[in-house]
């Protein structure tokens, strides 16, 4: 087996169980590993800390398969993790009111790179990393077997492939179906899901308790949802008791699946407005006409993928947080967030904090957002923490 050898000191991290090898911690390379290939790790005095999958063209150059030197790294071992994955699904609450889940949640399941979501008998697995790449057979296959799914349609279409030098690729990897309208339950409100051409692989699911959070708290109230995809957020409040929503949201093929979702529940369609249009425009425009809701939603999409274009994205999220304070009338409800990994929590409350300062408004904090359950954080890789959100109190 091929091996990587880490510089002195570099192997701090590794005996914390963080998953990811740079580029710029590795000494050198016994061997000629190709992408994917399991190599071993050692430190500089040539001591195994464990198994990796490598990959020559990342600038993360190995992510850790398993700290135990002596553990095989082949079928076996894959069927083994994704049924721990499942089984951790099998014992969350949310197993009760949902037909859809995340199954496999990258790292933080010890899967490096994969991701795997399930809407009804349909899964949608993604491919993100050489490891998972090279391994990608044996792990469709302890996919189809122990979820007895209809279907695995893989959307292996991410930016980040491009980062591993691994070309896309969409289409059904297991059967094949019309998957183009996923039908799921999620808290009995009714979801169409097309896991072939929506983002990501269709519909986001980490959000799920923070839809029925803001469906608590919806009844009599005016709300915005701004950046509102296929209506997640739009339906929960309606179904909640809104008074009236309107929903902005640019692409019209996502509108299309809302309204679609809006007639799949039994809810006044005459209480929802679907605005097509850039959100920021259309959140300035709704301020010039003096326009004032009691609950505005801002679920934007990831504006900054790495801590690099943090600065960036950072003016984006202000502008439209700024917007949402002019908007919300006193004593109203804010939930916003950011799908941003480049945005620590920390920095995403700063950034927040400055709108307000901007919009000369006064809030607090009153909850705290986070992904869903079944988007576990290893403790070892804070990486895994992306979804942050804050509820926030307007003073009257």
């Amino acid at each position: 087996m091929s091996s990587v050898v880490l510089k002195k000191g570099r192997e701090k991290s590794l005996k914390r169980r963080h998953p990811w090898l740079f580029s710029g911690g590795i000494e050198k390379v016994a061997g000629k590993p190709g992408a994917g290939d399991t190599v071993e790790v050692k430190d500089a005095s040539g001591s195994v800390l464990g198994k990796a999958a490598y990959s020559p063209k990342s600038q993360i150059r190995a992510r850790m398969w398993t700290f135990d030197p002596q553990e095989q790294v082949d079928a076996a071992f894959f069927r083994a993790r994704v049924e721990r994955a499942l089984a951790l699904r099998e014992a969350l609450p949310a197993r009760r009111h949902t037909n859809a889940l995340r199954l496999v949640h990258g790292e933080s399941d010890g899967l490096p790179g994969l991701i795997v979501d399930r809407y009804a008998d349909v899964l949608v697995a993604q491919f993100l990393a050489a490891g998972v790449e090279r391994w990608r057979d044996p792990i469709l296959d302890a996919l189809s077997e122990l979820t007895a799914a209809e279907a695995i349609f893989e959307r292996s279409d991410a930016e980040v492939r491009k980062l591993e030098a691994l070309p896309p690729r969409v289409g059904f990897a297991r059967g094949n179906r019309n998957a183009s309208r996923c039908p799921i339950v999620e808290y009995g409100l009714n979801f169409r899901v097309d896991v072939e051409q929506g983002q990501k692989t269709g519909f986001f699911l980490d959000q799920r308790e923070n839809r029925q959070r803001v469906r608590s708290l919806a009844a009599g109230r005016e709300v915005l949802d701004g950046f509102s995809y296929t209506g997640g957020f739009s339906v929960a409040a309606l179904a909640g008791g809104a008074l009236r929503v309107t929903a902005i949201e640019s692409s019209a093929s996502a509108l299309e699946v809302a309204r679609e979702n809006l007639a799949a529940n039994p809810l006044d369609a005459t209480r929802v407005e679907f605005v097509q249009g850039d959100v920021f425009s259309q959140l300035r425009t709704l301020r010039d006409r003096g326009a004032k809701f009691s609950m505005v939603v801002l679920d934007p999409p990831k504006f900054a993928p790495t801590a690099a274009q943090a600065r960036n994205a950072a003016r984006a999220y202000k502008d439209i947080n700024l917007l949402a304070f002019k908007l919300l009338a006193p004593g109203g409800l804010l939930a916003t967030f950011s799908c941003s990994g480049g945005v620590s929590p920390e920095l995403f409350q700063s950034i927040v904090a400055g709108a307000a300062l901007d919009a000369r408004a006064e809030a607090k904090i009153i909850e705290r957002f986070g992904a869903a359950a079944d988007h576990p954080v290893a403790l070892e890789f804070p990486e895994g923490e992306y979804l942050k959100g804050l509820l926030l109190l307007k003073a009257a």
